[in-house]
């Protein structure tokens, strides 16, 4: 499930034209008080619907889309995850009786969408997991699927003698293009809007790992990259997902692992893409440095400050009251 989750959040950096709408289902074993079955649509990373067996419809929960009125086209949504939530039941019974699980709480999952670049090109995917690990995925373009374990293998013998690929090749070629654009008519306005990153580096102490971050970006698709002395660097670098903010922009960091040695030693940068930017944001690692020795040094001085306010209000306190001792009487006590 990792790498589905990588293929999923590992979008191009693109232009505003770039779409892509993504489906998110899940099936789940009787014996919890949750819906068996569940459906969630994303239009360019920004959640637009949201389908249970329980309530059997689709609920618009996008801010951008919930008003639409074109019941036509929500009647044939609600009809295809109506299908979609049989093919799901008989997909979880038949997954769980391959893998002997009589007992316990299963899930199986199914991740799949279509992309539409401006220059008319398109991409769909489609792939299903069971209990949170990758079972099958669909090859568009031979109309295979591929098993990544023993158990997989069974069902993949099965669908390949059915007409499960081709129709959804056509799901996802066809019907998912024409709904992503659809979608996008109803919410251009939202979806082709440019919104740049704010972008920072912070470090908890120095020997700590550098962390380059971009947020309030949209849309979702960023490039964050690392230079050293001037050359593209790859290695001791942990690129993050991207994650939603609340007010529906991204967020997006990248972690740089090096000892403290070697950022003194060497000229370290952060490079910030996005299509929002005429110019890529530069963000360099010494500044980051310098500044912290700084910060450093005010905090240093405003401590030493405030012990030495302490140490004068206590000396003075001390000086006060040898001062009562001596003017008091020598007969009083």
């Amino acid at each position: 499930m990792k790498s589905l989750l990588l293929l999923i959040f590992s979008l191009h950096l693109a232009s505003a034209a770039h779409h892509s709408l993504q489906f998110f289902l899940t099936g789940i074993t009787q014996g919890i008080n949750i819906p068996e079955f569940t459906a969630v649509a994303q239009v360019d990373g920004l959640q637009s619907g949201y389908y249970d067996s329980n309530s059997r419809k689709v609920t618009l929960t996008g801010e951008w889309i919930k008003d639409n009125k074109d019941e036509q086209h929500w009647k044939e949504v609600t009809q295809k995850s109506l299908r979609f939530q049989e093919d799901f039941r008989i997909f979880l019974d038949k997954t769980v009786q391959l893998f002997n699980h009589t007992v316990g709480i299963h899930t199986c999952q199914w991740m799949s969408g279509c992309e539409l670049n401006d220059d008319g090109t398109r991409r769909g995917y489609s792939r299903y997991g069971y209990d949170g690990e990758d079972f099958l995925s669909l090859d568009l373009n031979n109309l295979t699927w591929t098993a990544v374990n023993q158990k997989a293998l069974a069902a993949k013998r099965e669908w390949e003698k059915t007409d499960k690929a081709t129709n959804q090749k056509n799901f996802l070629e066809n019907i998912c293009i024409e709904w992503l654009q659809k979608y996008v008519e109803y919410g251009r306005a939202t979806l082709e809007r440019k919104v740049p990153p704010e972008a920072s580096l912070f470090q908890k102490d120095s020997s700590s790992p550098v962390v380059c971050h971009a947020t309030g970006f949209f849309p979702k698709a960023v490039n964050i990259s690392w230079q050293k002395n001037g050359e593209d660097l790859h290695e001791d670098v942990e690129l993050r997902e991207t994650l939603p903010n609340q007010d529906g922009t991204f967020q997006k960091r990248s972690v740089l692992t090096v000892s403290p040695e070697e950022l003194d030693k060497h000229h370290y940068t952060c490079i910030i893409q996005h299509s929002s930017l005429e110019k890529e944001m530069v963000l360099q690692v010494s500044d980051l440095r310098v500044s912290g020795g700084v910060w450093m040094g005010i905090i240093v001085a405003a401590v030493v400050t405030v012990l030495i306010i302490i140490c004068v209000f206590v000396w003075m306190k001390k000086k006060k009251k040898k001062k009562k001792k001596k003017k008091q009487p020598s007969g009083q006590k």
